[in-house]
């Protein structure tokens, strides 16, 4: 039975995802697992497993191509098998170059589709974009299914089609500038609050010691204090199960995962990369894991496991020697923590002044979900486990 490959939503606002490459022919066998295409989305550029065995078929996509999400854009057949025929009914954004047999079954659907047009249809993203661009919808073709306008449409418009951009002005990308619509948008309908703690890490730096003296003795990667930030947050979260919920317009959705997000710089932007059950990895792993992501993510290569199912985020600065910083939500998680370096001050020790190595901690939260003292009691609990990490670890 022929299975169908469709653009893949990585996210509920994603409308679609723009098709960079084909890993594999028309023709070619694929394995299920294997890479199969890279898209881009507002949030990375991702690799796309084969989601079977088979034969590449079909295909009605091009390179460079903006498909909706949903859309089958290839299938994978039996030797000798041909595609189903509904492969043939293509969009806008679909392949120029189609043969002309495929080109002619288009034609014919659509002359049997045919309708009186109404007023351009338009999501309420392209619409909100397309105001602060100052983007004319009337003069934009929609690509998205029944051609309503979509995002990408009214960037492309101002971006590639409209005027050139006012002289001192950078225009940006497609990643930033729907990076800062997401991180506006959660801004200002998230109530986000904030609390602040500092924290003692002389234990935490000592078992980072540890830990990466242990590495030398086997094969595996040193983990930074990051690695360990990951797995006692994880720890912590899994006694305070709010603190891993979600917002939804339903109410307050718990999830049985507990998947800490790391923020990653990324060319134009920020990814969130996914540690998938990270409070049953051992260190060793969320290390390796971790370094693994990285790499992918600035190579281009992160695929849609990697960057889908977070539920908590960890933002860390202090490599940058950012003493403390407040972090925005990334919706529908429920809070982000933000974390500074590492850096010694001056303290009262045994009544006495000394010098210890202190790091600053800001939780923000969304009040819908928890409220101050679920978010106090779980950053007091998180503080606890930093001044203490073998009892977790």
């Amino acid at each position: 039975m022929a299975i169908s490959v469709v653009m893949p939503a990585l996210e509920m606002a994603q409308e679609t995802g723009k098709l960079l490459a084909w890993r594999k022919k028309e023709g070619e066998r694929v394995t299920k697992g294997e890479p199969l295409l890279e898209i881009e989305t507002d949030k990375a550029v991702v690799e796309v497993e084969a989601p079977g065995d088979g034969v590449l078929a079909g295909i009605t996509a091009d390179v460079g191509a903006v498909v909706p999400v949903g859309q089958t854009i290839a299938w994978l057949v039996a030797p000798g098998e041909k595609p189903p025929a509904m492969a043939v009914t293509t969009t806008p954004a679909a392949r120029a170059s189609a043969s002309p047999e495929r080109t002619s079954a288009a034609t014919a659907v659509q002359a049997t589709e045919q309708r009186v047009e109404a007023a351009p249809q338009i999501s309420p993203k392209a619409r909100r974009l397309a105001k602060e661009l100052g983007v004319d919808i009337s003069k934009i073709r929609g690509t998205g299914p029944d051609r309503t306008i979509t995002s990408e449409d009214v960037q492309s418009l101002a971006d590639g089609k409209g005027a050139a951009a006012p002289v001192g002005v950078q225009p940006l990308s497609q990643v930033a500038r729907l990076m800062a619509e997401r991180t506006m948008q959660s801004w200002t309908s998230v109530p986000h609050f904030f609390l602040v703690r500092d924290v003692d890490c002389g234990e935490l730096i000592e078992a980072q010691k540890r830990f990466s003296q242990e590495m030398e003795r086997m094969p595996g990667v040193a983990p930074t204090i990051t690695d360990l930030l990951i797995g006692l947050l994880a720890k912590v979260l899994a006694k305070h199960p709010r603190m891993n919920a979600s917002w939804s317009p339903e109410g307050i959705r718990s999830n049985p995962e507990i998947n800490v997000s790391v923020a990653m710089a990324v060319k134009d932007g920020v990814v969130g990369a996914v540690i998938h059950r990270a409070n049953t990895a051992k260190i060793a792993e969320i290390s390796t894991l971790r370094r693994e992501l990285t790499e992918r993510a600035r190579a281009g290569r992160l695929r849609p496991a990697d960057i889908t199912g977070g539920t908590f985020t960890l933002s860390n600065l202090g490599m940058y020697k950012v003493d403390a910083f407040s972090a925005i939500i990334t919706p529908p998680q429920a809070a982000i923590l933000a974390v500074g370096s590492i850096s010694e001050r001056v303290l009262p020790v045994d009544g006495k002044p000394g010098i210890r190595p202190m790091m600053t901690m800001t939780l923000s939260s969304d009040h819908r979900v928890v409220d101050g003292a679920r978010a106090a009691e779980f950053l007091s609990g998180l503080a606890d486990a930093i001044r203490e990490p073998e009892k977790l670890l």
